[in-house]
């Protein structure tokens, strides 16, 4: 059983300050409630009790906003003293884990998937990590991603611009702790997708699966407008 997960939150927003200006990305307004606050609902729904909050950019913001407690789950934070991109914020935030599968979300993303199904094809499969994975109509914003008939990854292809379908990373993974810390470095800058997940497709060790839920990034300003309607329909 999965019981913890790491948000991140620490993200500088830049491609959504024409519209939210001086909070981060996850403290940005839907429906009068911070997007945050669904994302802690849609865990604590699938029972996750502890989070750990990956924070850099006005992170004090978000602690100051949510203390150690939100609703019943208990709130920790791994605050960047310098950025760490994707990657590093992930290992600080790992430090503060026990599990030994842990749950990672990107803090401005909602993917409406049912937790326990990706847990349990995360735990009857020999994947050290797996991914969350979309079909969506319009692939140019995320780039894309090749995967076997048995799940396994493959390939990682580059966002391009190109308005085409495409299989996508949500930002939604389930990841081995031991195994993550054993094969990144401490206290450096990294991404997860480049310097983690690619060398591990790469060794076909990383699952990918399926899901056709609900999908929304807030990152730019088109589809945080779509959100304020969207999310009245929250079901968390």
């Amino acid at each position: 059983m999965v019981t913890q997960a790491v948000i991140l939150a620490g993200g500088f927003g830049t491609r959504l300050q024409s519209v939210v200006s001086n909070i981060p990305k996850p403290l940005a307004p839907v429906n009068g409630r911070p997007f945050l606050d669904y994302l802690i609902r849609y865990l604590r729904h699938y029972g996750i009790k502890n989070i750990v909050l990956s924070v850099g950019y006005l992170g004090e913001k978000i602690k100051e906003a949510y203390g150690n407690n939100f609703e019943g789950i208990a709130l920790n934070y791994a605050p960047e003293k310098e950025p760490l991109g994707t990657g590093g914020g992930i290992r600080l935030s790992l430090a503060q884990c026990h599990s030994g599968t842990v749950l990672v979300l990107n803090g401005d993303s909602f993917f409406d998937i049912n937790l326990e199904n990706f847990i349990s094809a995360h735990a009857n499969s020999s994947s050290s990590a797996s991914l969350a994975l979309r079909q969506v109509e319009n692939s140019a914003r995320y780039g894309t991603i090749s995967v076997e008939p048995d799940a396994v990854i493959i390939s990682f292809t580059e966002k391009n611009g190109q308005n085409s379908p495409g299989l996508i990373n949500t930002g939604v993974y389930l990841l081995n702790r031991d195994h993550f810390m054993e094969h990144t470095p401490a206290g450096t800058n990294f991404s997860v997708e480049k310097d983690f997940f690619e060398p591990q497709a790469a060794k076909r060790a990383i699952y990918g699966f399926e899901y056709n839920g609900y999908f929304i990034d807030i990152g730019i300003p088109d589809d945080y407008a779509r959100a304020q309607h969207e999310f009245k329909a929250f079901k968390y």
